[in-house]
């Protein structure tokens, strides 16, 4: 299995978050890996770790999931693989639930999340981030 962190969907995934039932409630499951050192695109001369910019992102994003109906139910840094292998474990996870893509996608193209963004992107190596719905197990 290979497994690349991204900071951004490629078309192919965009288009398949945009196609189907986007009406369904759905938890995004987020694996994430931190700069040593946040970068931010500006280029502002920046003293903030990777952790702490992703930090500042994850405390506004609250408001943002709040006003489309969406919410944190997890958050936690990984501390170790109990089970399977990999080459680098992420530093940290969050389980975010939204009522629907719909939802999801309202929230990223809002001006105010847009700009809350450049803390993640600044702060992120990169990521996984697997959608998820609930069935029966």
């Amino acid at each position: 299995m290979k497994v690349k962190n991204m900071l951004m969907p490629n078309q192919e995934q965009m288009d398949g978050f945009l196609e189907g039932d986007s009406d369904s409630p759905i938890s995004m499951v987020n694996l994430l890996k931190f700069k040593d050192k946040a970068e931010y695109a500006d280029g502002r001369d920046s003293k903030l770790s990777g952790r702490e910019a992703y930090f500042i992102y994850a405390t506004e994003v609250k408001e943002h999931l709040k006003k489309v109906g969406a919410e944190i139910i997890f958050g936690g840094d990984v501390s170790r693989l109990m089970l399977g292998e990999v080459e680098d474990l992420w530093d940290s996870v969050a389980i975010a639930r939204y009522p629907n893509r719909k939802a999801m996608l309202e929230m990223m193209m809002d001006k105010d999340y847009q700009e809350s963004e450049k803390h993640r992107s600044a702060g992120l190596l990169g990521q996984l981030n697997i959608e998820t719905k609930e069935g029966a197990m």
